[in-house]
Formats: C-alpha cells, sequence, structure tokens
C-alpha cells in the first residue's frame, strides 16, 4: 500500500491585502488534504487602509474597515502572532506569540506579505510628538484625540495655549497624508458648529510637505487643482518644506516658519517590513525583497512575496524602465495577491507559474465629505462625482460582501442623521476613573 504523503506546509507571513487575498485564494482552489495553509499576523484582523481617513472623521464605524481573519479564513490556520526572523536555508520562520512566548514555524512553501512600517526621519520630537494612521487603533486615537483638543480649547482661559490646542498639523503630501487631512479638517468645521465659542476659522490645518507637489500618483495638473482647493478651505500649504522639529510640539520648518501645534500627523512615507532586510533571503538597497515578475523571491522557487515588502517588476513600464517596480499602492496589492494564489497552486501541481501583469488603472482621493479627486481611465474628474468614485472604487475592492453592506449601510446612515463627532476620549485611558474612584 502507498504511504500517502503529508500536505504541503503554506506558511504566509502577514495578514494585510497580499496575505487575505493569497490565503482567501488557496482556500478557496486547494483540494482536501492538497495543503495546509498558516496565516500569521499580529492583529486577528486585515485593515482596508484606503478607509482609515473615513473611519477617523467618523464616516465609517471603525470595526467595518477591519476583516476578522478567522471567520473568513475556515480552512486556514491563524496564528496572532509577531514575525522576528525569517530562516529561509533552515526553512523556519521565528515569531513571538500573543501572549510572549517565543517558537519556530517550519514550512515547505513560503509566501512573505509583511507590508511596510512607517519611515521615520531622525527629526528631534517626532518619535514623542507623531501620530500614524497605519492602523485602526491610530484612526481612532486621531479621531478621539482630534476631538478632545476641541474639548480642551473650548474650556481654556489662556488664549496661546488655546491656539496650539486648536493647530493640526499633517505631514505628508501623498494619499493618506491629504485624505487624513482632508477628512479630518471637515469633520472639526462640522464639529465646531456644536461650540459656542469655536469658529471653523479658529481652527488651523497646516500640510507640510517636502517635495514640490502633492499626491504624486495623480498628473500635476490635478495635484495643483487639489492644493488650492485646500486652500481654498483655509488650510495652510507648505510644498518643499521640509520639518525640522517638534520638540515639545514646537515646530520648526525649514523655510524657518515656527508655529506650536498639539497634533503631529505624519505620513510622510513607508518602508519595508525590516524583517526581510536582516533575513537570509535577496534584498535591494530599498530594503524590499527582489522577486521575479512571477512573484517569486528571486533565486528560491519555494517562496513568493507580493506587495509593500516587495519589488516586482512593473511589466508595463520595464519597455521605459527596464528597472521599474511595482508602487506599493492597495490596487497591486490586491491583484497580486490573486494572482500569487493561483502561481502558488500551479507550482503546487506541477505547472509553470505565470508572470504578473497590470496596467495601472488610475488613482483616486476623497478630500472630505462630497469633495475628491481621481485620475483615471484617462479622465481627470474632480470634486462630487470624483468623490463617488472614490466610493465606489473602494467599497468594490473592500473584501467579503458582509463589510461591503456595513460599510454602505455606514454612510447611508450619515446621509440621513449627519456623521457622529463625538469624542469618546476615555478610550485612550480607560481605567483613568476607576483608579480615581480607588483613591477617594
Amino acid at each position: 500500500m502507498a504511504v500517502k504523503s503529508e500536505p504541503t506546509r503554506i506558511l504566509i507571513l502577514g495578514g494585510g491585502y497580499v496575505g487575505l487575498y493569497t490565503a482567501l485564494g488557496l482556500q478557496k482552489k486547494l483540494r482536501a488534504n492538497e495543503a495546509s495553509v498558516t496565516i500569521v499576523d499580529p492583529q486577528p484582523h486585515m485593515t482596508y487602509q484606503p478607509f482609515l481617513p473615513e473611519a477617523a472623521a467618523g464616516s465609517i464605524e471603525p470595526r467595518h474597515v477591519v476583516v476578522p481573519l478567522r471567520r473568513v479564513l475556515r480552512r486556514c490556520h491563524v496564528l496572532t502572532a509577531r514575525v522576528n526572523k525569517i530562516e529561509h536555508e533552515r526553512k523556519t520562520v521565528t515569531v513571538e506569540a500573543a501572549d510572549g512566548h517565543i517558537e519556530q514555524l517550519g514550512y515547505d512553501v513560503l509566501v512573505v506579505a509583511l507590508g511596510s512600517v512607517p519611515r521615520l526621519l531622525p527629526i528631534p520630537g517626532l518619535a514623542e510628538q507623531g501620530i500614524g494612521i497605519k492602523t485602526v487603533g491610530e484612526a481612532i486615537y486621531l479621531r478621539n484625540h482630534v476631538l478632545t483638543k476641541l474639548d480642551e480649547a473650548s474650556s481654556t482661559l489662556d488664549p496661546d495655549l488655546r491656539k496650539r490646542l486648536l493647530t493640526f498639523t499633517v505631514v505628508g503630501g501623498g494619499f493618506a497624508g491629504i485624505e487624513a487631512l482632508a477628512e479630518l479638517e471637515d469633520m472639526t468645521r462640522d464639529a465646531s458648529t456644536y461650540y459656542e465659542n469655536i469658529e471653523p476659522d479658529d481652527i488651523r490645518w497646516v500640510l507640510v510637505e517636502a517635495a514640490g507637489r502633492i499626491l504624486p500618483e495623480v498628473r500635476d495638473t490635478l495635484g495643483v487643482w487639489t492644493v488650492e482647493q485646500l486652500e481654498k478651505r483655509g488650510i495652510e500649504v507648505y510644498l518643499s518644506t521640509a520639518a525640522k522639529s517638534f520638540e515639545n510640539g514646537h515646530v520648526v520648518l525649514s523655510d524657518g516658519t515656527e508655529f506650536d501645534s498639539d497634533t503631529i500627523i505624519w505620513t510622510a512615507g513607508v518602508k519595508a517590513n525590516p524583517v526581510v532586510a536582516e533575513s537570509d533571503l535577496p534584498t535591494d538597497k530599498r530594503g524590499r525583497l527582489e522577486a521575479t515578475a512571477a512573484l517569486n523571491v528571486v533565486g528560491h522557487s519555494d517562496v513568493w512575496t507580493a506587495g509593500d515588502v516587495s519589488a516586482v517588476p512593473d511589466l508595463s513600464r520595464t519597455e521605459e524602465d527596464p528597472t521599474a517596480t511595482c508602487p506599493p499602492n492597495a490596487q497591486h496589492a490586491v491583484r497580486q495577491a490573486r494572482h500569487l494564489a493561483k502561481n502558488i497552486i500551479a507550482s503546487l501541481r506541477g505547472g509553470k507559474p505565470t508572470d504578473y501583469y497590470h496596467k495601472n488603472l488610475g488613482a483616486v482621493a476623497g478630500l472630505g465629505l462630497h469633495k475628491g479627486v481621481a485620475d483615471a481611465m484617462k479622465m481627470k474628474i474632480k470634486g462630487f462625482p470624483a468623490w463617488l468614485f472614490h466610493r465606489a472604487y473602494h467599497v468594490h475592492a473592500m473584501p467579503t460582501f458582509n463589510r461591503k453592506v456595513r460599510i454602505m449601510l455606514d454612510w447611508a446612515l450619515g446621509g440621513l442623521f449627519k456623521r457622529e463627532t463625538i469624542s469618546l476620549g476615555q478610550i485612550n485611558n480607560p481605567k483613568e476613573e476607576f483608579n480615581r474612584a480607588s483613591k477617594s
């Protein structure tokens, strides 16, 4: 009697776009006992990051922008843990589990989808004062933080403190920064109508961008138009200007501008998860895994990668630039993941993986309620139509029917009853009242 071989062990590192969509594709196509799939991520959910600005601004319930991994990956093993080390020569990955213990995981096929982390610069005060917006926790914190500053400003008798509390600074003019800025500015202007002593003009929003333009993913004219729209709303835009210091909330810019701000939102770029640069897998000068067009790690047929952590050749642009790689955005990550799942299946069954090819469809950005900008399908779209296009595209890309419906219901309820502009600041220090009671 022939001995039945063990199922191939597929280990997926990262539960973001690439990890989730790859796992979904595998669990749909794998035959019984053909392979086991384990997905490892520090969080038990995937976060749809393009919706984080709307979650921070109260247009979407934060729970609806995350997809619970265990709920949707019924045929996969989900391990809540942080990846510390990859040793491909030994075919092991060292992880730190949720309870703090360290363990090593073996594999036959590895998928590295660890994504990116914020790229921080050595700016004094940034680590202490900065707030990111890459996770749902940061989005919730930002919402409560910003609205709490309005509460504090409405009650203070110190004019200088009031000015500092009502000054909000965003560093980074890419999509993440512009959408966070626009949505939160829209929210604060709406929230100010509920304060007797705060007018919209009292609130100061500042955008700082080191490059000479914003939204590099769209054509120059749309970037210029977006700056004009932001400035019409009273937002101060500093282009070709670098941040020099944030110490104690005192902002110093490279052009000599100085002001105090209690809120520093940092969205100035990302970098590949540093775990890959410390592994024994090949990386490029930017710390990304070197990948083939078929989404294998160069020189390793049993290691696959995609998304922000990888340098995947962009075959739609290699004729004009042989070194071109796919930009780190959700559009490529989702499509690469679906292609990756098909290639892994083909490889398991003795087939040949195919190259990933996708021509960029364009880019869309929300600029607050009923406002947007889009450069898609060779069309320039502005204002309300772009806002509708932005919402339609992202709800289509949002994983699972469950989450699509919940988000559309959030939008419908927001249209009927306006967005919720309530600070739940106690979430940031939930034991404060309990500790106060224990001392009384």
